[in-house]
């Protein structure tokens, strides 16, 4: 709903720019006096339109597909039209996989995770350095901040983004993770 109401404005703003430049000389007002412009941070990221922080992020393919974000710590479900069909935030572990494209290669109802939690909805990935790399939702619904002397895989979400994960997620679909 943001990213519509920032470009209708944008097209309003463009408009009335149009408008206003091309008023006949007789009906114009006088030029006010200058200004100085209002400071803005530096670094080209202030000068490049902001996209919509929740959609799916480019580069992540197309058709149905699961993305998972590693700097935004966030997933999307995304259907076969491109569509995102549910998004939210994980808590990933200390072992990340590496960017890519990947397919669903296991899952598992209920077990306990290399971390000694209780895990349910396990959809694993991929591997790296002999650690499994999937997502999973811990059985008492908590989502801490990894033991940095483990080396885990677990991917964890909420028991309801766990769900949805479980139902969308079968054995071949794809997951595609940007950084």
């Amino acid at each position: 709903m943001a990213g519509l109401t920032a470009v209708a404005l944008a097209a309003v703003a463009f408009l009335a720019y149009q408008a206003s430049a091309n008023v006949p000389a007789g009906l114009k007002e006088p030029a006010a006096a200058p200004t100085a412009p209002a400071a803005r941070p530096s670094g080209g990221a202030a000068d490049q339109p902001r996209k919509e922080p929740l959609a799916v992020p480019r580069g992540s393919g197309a058709g149905l597909r699961v993305v998972y974000a590693l700097a935004d710590r966030r997933v999307w479900l995304v259907d076969e039209t491109g569509q995102t069909t549910r998004t939210f935030e994980v808590m990933p572990s200390t072992v990340n996989p590496r960017p890519g494209t990947y397919s669903v290669t296991s899952r598992s109802g209920r077990i306990t995770g290399s971390d000694g939690v209780r895990i349910e909805h396990v959809v694993r990935f991929t591997s790296v350095d002999n650690v499994n790399i999937g997502f999973s939702s811990a059985v008492d619904g908590s989502m801490p901040e990894p033991d940095p002397q483990l080396r885990t895989g677990g991917v964890r979400m909420k028991p309801a983004d766990g769900d949805a994960m479980w139902a969308f997620a079968t054995i071949g679909s794809k997951i595609v993770v940007v950084p």
